[in-house]
């Protein structure tokens, strides 16, 4: 039997078994990241070139841009590499990289967009607060906060995972290096520490959840106070968004590493996956941007 102390590479699931499949794949996913690139990039330019758009809002939309170029990058460019060239393998350092890496920017993306919904809530619900409680002090906190969480979740996370010995072979079902999947090749009952940490950590999110939904009541219950139509549907606008994006991360997140392993298939986890690591940061450009003016404004601007 392999242990951790011998094994120096892993091997990814494909994402399709002939090589036609594999070539298709490729260029989808190319599709796929060029698309994430593109959005990201623009609204991180937009934002950081336009002076009206340095607002808290706009300054915690840049951090999302950033932290979902970083999150796409992690996982896409292994995934179309081995593709192209029909290959599985990824080294051992390459794997606590990418499983560090993505853990860091998925932990602190969730954060952020905690962050945001108190931003919408005082914004919305306090307007005249607004000012003090959203100064640039603190909203540099609360990102540099959300950052270190990410950090510190990730860290103890990838320690925990791969101190563990590895007695199943390296043979990883999925396209990154995941944690639920790394767990199922450690020895039999050597990683009760890793699950009470992963049920520790869902039960922070499972906190945060609740809290934007909470936040989210309140919201809802003010804009539908508003005299003014526009202002409602302004209101909406920014804030319906918001709650889909943190919808769908929590939903396929809590499927992927929730779920009972009698209900596990190559297919299934291999669909989670896609859903919470790729389309979040593929559709975020278009949700924020779409229905947003001061985006496209300083969009046109830019590539004007």
């Amino acid at each position: 039997m392999p242990n951790s102390s011998s094994i120096s590479e892993f091997l990814l699931l494909p994402l399709a078994d002939t090589r036609q499949l594999q070539l298709l794949h490729f260029w989808l996913l190319l599709g796929i990241y060029l698309a994430a690139l593109l959005g990201n990039g623009l609204i991180s330019t937009a934002v950081a070139c336009d002076q009206r758009l340095h607002t808290p809002m706009y300054f915690f939309l840049l951090n999302l841009a950033l932290l979902d170029l970083g999150c796409i990058s992690t996982t896409l460019p292994k995934a179309m590499a081995n593709a192209l060239w029909d290959t599985r393998a990824i080294s051992y350092a390459g794997c606590v990289a990418q499983l560090f890496l993505f853990f860091f920017l998925a932990s602190a993306e969730y954060s952020l967009l905690t962050i945001m919904s108190y931003d919408r809530y005082v914004a919305i619900c306090k307007p005249l607060h607004y000012g003090t409680l959203m100064d640039s002090r603190a909203c540099v906190t609360m990102a540099a906060a959300a950052w270190g969480a990410g950090v510190l979740n990730s860290l103890l996370h990838t320690a925990s995972t791969f101190s563990l010995p590895l007695c199943q072979g390296n043979v990883v079902n999925q396209f990154f290096c995941e944690i639920p999947q790394i767990l199922k090749l450690s020895c039999s009952g050597s990683y009760l520490r890793e699950v009470v940490l992963l049920l520790f950590s869902v039960s922070l999110g499972f906190g945060c959840f609740v809290f934007i939904m909470v936040t989210y009541v309140q919201i809802i219950l003010a804009v539908l106070r508003m005299p003014s139509e526009q202002g409602r549907h302004k209101a909406f606008s920014t804030c319906l968004p918001h709650l889909a994006v943190v919808s769908l991360l929590v939903s396929t997140a809590c499927i992927a590493y929730l779920k009972p392993p009698s209900i596990s298939s190559p297919l299934l986890d291999r669909t989670v996956a896609l859903l919470y690591s790729v389309v979040p940061p593929t559709l975020n450009p278009i949700i924020y941007s779409m229905r947003n003016r001061e985006i496209k404004h300083a969009l046109r601007k830019v590539l004007h």
